[in-house]
């Protein structure tokens, strides 16, 4: 009998033990999936262009460095149609990030163009956190067809591919030839077959446009080689009324854009500013650190990527400043910029109502 209830209690304590055992180990792993899920990174799925163009490009440069250097956040890279989709997205809360111009902040701020009537979607404004290039717009002919077409003027009536409808590029160049009075025939063809319909006839001029002012966009490397083609010059009458519209003018030195022949020493292209931008879903601090991070790498940035040569060898806070003075007042800007730009000596005070608040 004595057996039997040692027995017994030998059973209780090791069925005791043996519970307190589970309950320490599973207690542990609980505390071990609870930690593990407070250090998983915050997804971020950044907006930018189709694979091809100078955005997606670029963003897949940037976003590996970032990824590295900022391990509570993981960036994906989304390519959609154009620059504006992301925007919109971005808008209504469907992606964390945007690639933007300030050509589209500025049809967004004025609820014009391709956001009019988008305001009422609108669940979070964008906001300015980090420019990162200017792309520059041009015109293309074939290059045997110099002799019939001069100028801007003379494309008239003519069949031209000023880019996808969604981008941001087309607008630009839509809008400089607006300014002069070209009345063209706006022709879709795809990016991918750019180069042979010019060459065979289907369109008779091309927008051109490169990233940084000096890198061509993946698809116009392409088109290069199915086609001889020469730049497109505004006559110096066009010229002036551009600059006095407000273009940007960049007058490309052709052996720097191009290593083809094309047809010209210099080609007027149309520079206008882009940026990788977030919103308040990171904050200012985290927001600071990007950009330190991109301004502590822009040189390397630079060498994996022609398109980010312009923030390169310390430029990085002035080219904000530069792309600020022409989008300041259109959307607000990120405190985590601001924060920089102070840091800097770059920031001008009469932009301080325009900082977003948290």
């Amino acid at each position: 009998m004595r057996k039997r209830v040692l027995s017994t209690r030998a059973l209780v304590a090791r069925g005791l033990t043996a519970g307190l055992f589970a309950a320490f180990t599973f207690g542990l792993v609980g505390l071990s999936a609870t930690t593990a899920s407070a250090q998983q990174p915050k997804d971020i799925r950044w907006g930018t262009g189709p694979v091809g163009s100078v955005g997606h490009k670029a963003l897949v440069v940037l976003a590996d460095l970032l990824n590295k250097e900022m391990p509570d956040y993981r960036i994906t890279v989304l390519p959609m149609p154009g620059a504006v989709m992301t925007v919109k997205g971005f808008a209504t809360n469907q992606i964390d990030a945007y690639y933007g111009s300030d050509d589209a902040l500025r049809e967004f701020a004025s609820d014009a163009g391709r956001f009019k009537g988008f305001k009422a979607n609108v669940k979070r404004e964008p906001v300015q956190s980090m420019w990162m290039f200017t792309i520059d717009v041009g015109l293309a002919i074939k290059a045997s067809n110099r002799d019939k077409i001069k100028s801007w003027a003379d494309l008239t009536g003519k069949k031209v591919y000023t880019g996808p409808l969604p981008f941001d590029t087309r607008l630009h160049l839509e809008n400089a030839m607006a300014t002069v009075g070209v009345k063209h025939i706006y022709t879709q063809v795809d990016l991918s077959t750019v180069g042979s319909q010019l060459d065979a006839g289907s369109i008779d001029a091309t927008i051109v446009y490169y990233g940084g002012g000096v890198v061509p966009a993946p698809w116009l490397s392409q088109a290069s080689l199915a086609v001889d083609w020469a730049g497109l010059n505004p006559s110096p009458k066009e010229l002036a009324e551009l600059k006095a519209k407000g273009f940007a003018i960049n007058e490309a030195d052709a052996k720097t854009i191009s290593r083809n022949d094309i047809h010209v020493n210099k080609l007027t292209l149309l520079p206008f500013y882009w940026g990788f931008d977030i919103g308040m879903n990171m904050s200012a601090d985290d927001v600071y650190k990007m950009l330190t991070i991109v301004d502590k790498n822009a040189d390397n940035l630079a060498k994996l990527d022609g398109d980010f040569a312009q923030i390169a060898h310390g430029q990085f806070a002035a080219f904000q400043k530069r792309a600020l003075e022409h989008s300041w007042n259109l959307v607000p800007i990120h405190p985590g910029l601001a924060r920089f730009l102070k840091e800097k000596g770059e920031w001008d005070p009469k932009w301080d109502s325009k900082v977003a608040t948290m």
